[in-house]
């Protein structure tokens, strides 16, 4: 049962299944890190409240959030057609994977823990926006920030195997065509 070519297709399968999770992990953070912070930011008690961008993006966040993954993959072909050329494989496996707006909330939820106190004593002293942002809300959030970061790579660890069964590749299609 454990021959060489059993141990290889394991071994390959599961530097697949790394390369899609560690890649839309990294480019959901690319665009939920942004996305997560504008919320907070805009959020009608945010430091700049501004209610269209934050409606439209808690729109985004909520819909795309509510649609399961398997069916998520399935809606999203065409897209993934127009960015990596194809609907099947690990590359394009990697733009559903790419859980933005689960990682937005995610980021979200970590910001709206920092201490208020502490955002206002940082206004009180003349800091920026950026500042405020850079210095204050993301390094009070730190840890908060790396075990959701830790959730969604385990989330997104699943969801490779669920795309998998779908044509993904990885060790999800492995346990699909092997049992």
């Amino acid at each position: 049962m454990w021959d060489n070519a059993t141990i290889m297709m394991l071994v390959e399968g599961t530097f697949v299944t790394l390369y899609m999770t560690l890649v839309s992990t990294f480019m959901g953070y690319v665009l939920g890190l942004p996305m997560g912070i504008a919320l907070v930011i805009t959020a009608p008690k945010g430091l700049r409240p501004n209610k269209i961008i934050y409606k439209i993006l808690d729109v985004i966040v909520n819909i795309v959030r509510s649609i399961p993954f398997l069916i998520l993959l399935i809606m999203i072909i065409p897209l993934t057609r127009i960015i990596v050329g194809k609907s099947y494989g690990p590359t394009a496996t990697i733009v559903p994977l790419t859980a933005a707006p689960f990682i937005a909330r995610m980021v979200e939820s970590s910001l709206l823990e920092v201490d208020h106190g502490v955002i206002e004593a940082a206004q009180s002293m003349g800091a920026n926006l950026w500042t405020i942002i850079w210095k204050v809300m993301l390094a009070e959030s730190r840890t908060s920030l790396l075990v959701n970061a830790t959730i969604a790579l385990g989330t997104i660890l699943g969801y490779s195997a669920m795309a998998g069964a779908v044509g993904g590749g990885g060790l999800g299609d492995i346990a699909i065509r092997y049992g």
